[in-house]
């Protein structure tokens, strides 16, 4: 099935095939729904994050069914999973955890972590989803976690896992080629290889998904950088 197929799959789908109305959906012009037909191709990111229940293997390869067969069930069962592989991963009690001198790491909001960049390096309390205690990252200096969204990094991370990040307050301490947290003015908070820019003004963001090209981040467009130092996978 190559990608004009693909589309056309979706739009029977999600709009009976009206082009307008999916159009509306993912934000575009109908005109844009057009030229992916005649180019035989589409932004699987859009899609992805626009329409509910799409599945991310099946926009990357064209294998497997289109559309999970019961997303509000794969929902409960992904929260449930999550719980599950945190136990799995080693997470104990807090009280527990106090006792061991161990720290609760916040998993924090996607805004949230736009903050980093600040003067005090902190986060706001509200912007905390939850805490969890993982004795695996004890020495690995947690600063806090952040839930992958989009395609950019598979197959390395899945939208849905959860990475934790070390905040660099240097950009000597930047290990290139190494997953990185980089908050932005314009564009938000990305999750990217880095590499050294064709200048010093200049970072290369590199994705693990080759549909998704490098590009150069201007370094005074960056708010803070943290290191990926431990992921939780869900299956």
């Amino acid at each position: 099935m190559d990608k004009k197929q693909m589309l056309e799959a979706i739009l029977a789908h999600y709009t009976n095939g009206n082009k307008a109305k999916f159009a509306s959906i993912l934000g575009v012009s109908p005109q844009t729904i057009s030229a992916w037909v005649a180019r035989s191709t589409f932004d699987s990111e859009l899609i992805y994050t626009k329409c509910s229940g799409i599945s991310a293997e099946w926009l990357l390869t064209g294998e497997g069914d289109m559309v999970k067969s019961d997303t509000k069930a794969d929902h409960k069962k992904t929260s449930v999973l999550f719980s599950k592989e945190i136990m799995d991963r080693g997470a104990i009690p807090f009280a527990e955890a106090a006792r061991s001198g161990l720290s609760p790491i916040p998993l924090v909001t996607q805004t949230a972590a736009a903050g980093f960049g600040n003067a005090n390096f902190s986060i706001e309390e509200s912007d905390v989803k939850e805490y969890y205690v993982i004795p695996k990252f004890k020495y690995c200096k947690v600063d806090f976690m952040i839930e992958i969204s989009g395609l950019s990094m598979y197959p390395h991370f899945n939208s849905g896992d959860v990475i934790a990040c070390s905040i660099l307050r240097n950009t000597q301490f930047i290990q290139w080629n190494k997953c990185h947290v980089i908050a932005t003015r314009e564009q938000g908070i990305l999750v990217k290889r880095l590499m050294p820019g064709d200048d010093m003004k200049h970072l290369r963001a590199i994705s693990d998904n080759k549909d998704y090209p490098p590009f150069d981040i201007p370094v005074d467009e960056i708010t803070g950088i943290a290191i990926v130092v431990g992921s939780v996978s869900l299956e």
